[in-house]
């Protein structure tokens, strides 16, 4: 048995509710529900954590937040904590990364060890392959080696931005918004960076290469700034061409990036909601048409049976629901319910649902041990991962897929508020910190009732106490709060939940993160930050 390549797309910012395959009565993904029905749908997948460098960190480590402790930007993976992309290439893989996020693909947080070749689509000088290059050779070369020397200069630019709470509150004027969001490549160039992976497909299959492939991609079409194409805009809100209110109101929100994570002091008007919820799904209908191609390029392949492609979102986003937006102090399911397909034809059967809850860490898990299938390859995996190569095993997904889930069909969320963000709502409403409790870290578990057909309850706590208690099938916009009509059912989720924050407290005792939060002299946040976790 060969190890089969492995295709891992990482759907930033995508919510599962907004996808056809997920229930959404809009034609928003016809391509992504038909690669779906191909494989195996996780309908009920949970994200570790509500924003990108935890939930990334978790999907490349296999482990919980508090685990892998990388929860802000200011913090970096462990050498001591094995990458995806390392033991892949110990395996013997080509490992080749295309990324848009730059919190993953710019700053210097670990997150590119293992892999040989990446391609950064954003920052302010992205990194594209060869065959992306408009120019001619010897123009090409020269230009891309004055990007590289540009690139150098910016990266340690763009790393004090991302890590600095100063230049971070500076960068959300909406005078400059703008500048870094469309110039500096917020968003990546999301339908480049997929021609540019179709175009490495088939060029690899010329090459008729036996080593097996890795090939990680993140889009992240779905974040904010909204500006999809207009024919998917039309498509899915013709009014907006026509309605000065409502594209003056999509400026605003384009503009003004403080408001693309802080609470709501107002809940959004009607048209405002109906504008943002119809440009996010615009974006994810654009998003879907440029995968179209992808997935052709997929079902094309000679290794067709033998590509394991896994797509999953590293979190959702609010949209004014539970007056929150954006991705950074909630675990409402517009954050941590995530979309997670496998497709893997001969090895997953078509058309399979799995309602079992499943934690999106154990993606990890699952590549592991599809890419070591036979007892040859179990002492690199072994070497790679010590004690943990059996741990890996256990905990991949296929296990789910033949009906004995081997974490009780328990998963669990963790939320730590991104600092850079609470540092900029403390200097514009500080008032909003404390209505929202935006410093306290907030657990959410989701598992199956012992009765009621198995329906999928969840338990949010904040501050290790229990506050909300909701039963997901019958009141999926969790707005029903059974906590106090079901104590003991709470009580029976914040034993797991407790039992599940200790055991990551200990394999990170075991293997301390990389960095540590810095801060300038606030004892009141230091006291905050300490009960948070982040500081002894």
């Amino acid at each position: 048995m060969t190890s089969p390549d492995v295709i891992f797309i990482v759907l930033d910012t995508q919510r599962a509710d907004r996808l056809g395959c997920y229930g959404h009565t809009r034609p928003t993904s016809p391509n992504l529900d038909r690669f779906a029905a191909e494989g195996a749908l996780f309908e009920r997948a949970v994200s570790p954590a509500q924003w990108t460098i935890p939930s990334h960190a978790s999907l490349f480590t296999g482990l919980y937040p508090t685990a892998h402790g990388v929860t802000q930007s200011s913090q970096s993976l462990s050498a001591n904590r094995p990458h995806l992309a390392e033991v892949m290439r110990r395996l013997g893989y080509e490992t080749i990364g295309f990324c848009n996020n730059p919190l993953v693909g710019v700053l210097n947080n670990g997150f590119k060890r293992g892999f040989q070749t990446f391609y950064n689509y954003g920052g302010a000088f992205p990194s594209v392959p060869d065959s992306s290059n408009p120019w001619p050779w010897p123009v090409s070369r020269l230009a891309e080696s004055y990007t590289q020397f540009l690139r150098r200069i910016s990266y340690p630019i763009q790393n004090f931005v991302g890590r600095s709470d100063l230049a971070f509150r500076i960068s959300l004027h909406a005078w400059l918004t703008p500048l870094w969001s469309k110039i500096a490549n917020f968003k990546g160039q999301n339908e480049r960076s997929t021609q540019d992976v179709v175009q490495f497909l088939q060029d690899r299959e010329e090459n008729t290469s036996d080593q097996p492939l890795f090939l990680f991609m993140n889009l992240m079409e779905t974040h904010l700034p909204f500006w999809a194409p207009a024919e998917f805009v039309d498509r899915i809100a013709p009014y907006f061409r026509h309605s000065k209110e409502a594209r003056a109101i999509m400026r605003t929100w384009n503009r003004e990036a403080y408001r693309w994570a802080a609470p709501l002091a107002e809940p959004l008007d009607e048209l405002e909601e109906r504008v943002l919820k119809d440009m996010y799904d615009a974006e994810v209908a654009y998003q879907d048409y440029y995968l179209g191609a992808l997935f052709e390029t997929l079902a094309q392949r000679r290794r067709n049976r033998d590509t394991l492609t896994i797509i999953v979102a590293d979190h959702g986003d609010g949209l004014g629901d539970h007056n929150f937006f954006g991705h950074a102090f909630v675990a409402y399911d517009e954050l941590v319910r995530v979309p997670l397909i496998m497709h893997w034809p001969g090895k997953v059967a078509a058309e399979t649902r799995v309602a079992a809850p499943v934690s999106t860490r154990r993606v990890f898990h699952t590549i592991l041990d599809a890419a070591a299938p036979t007892a040859e390859q179990s002492p690199a995996l072994d070497e790679a991962l010590g004690d943990d190569a059996g741990h890996a095993r256990r905990l991949s997904l296929r296990h789910t897929l033949a009906g004995r889930d081997p974490e009780q069909e328990t998963a669990f969320s963790e939320i730590y508020p991104p600092l850079n963000f609470v540092k900029a709502i403390e200097s514009r409403q500080p008032e909003l910190l404390a209505r929202y409790r935006c410093l306290s870290p907030r657990r959410a578990v989701v598992r199956p009732a012992r009765e009621d057909a198995g329906a999928p309850l969840k338990l949010i706590t904040v501050d290790d106490t229990p506050e909300e208690l909701y039963n997901l099938a019958a009141d999926p916009p969790e707005m029903d709060n059974r906590l106090a009509a079901d104590p003991l059912v709470a009580a029976a989720l914040a034993l797991a939940l407790d039992q599940m924050a200790q055991r990551a407290a200990r394999e990170h005792e075991a293997q301390p993160a990389g960095a540590t939060v810095e801060l300038d002299g606030d004892e009141l946040l230091r006291q905050r930050l300490r009960g948070l976790g982040y500081l002894e």
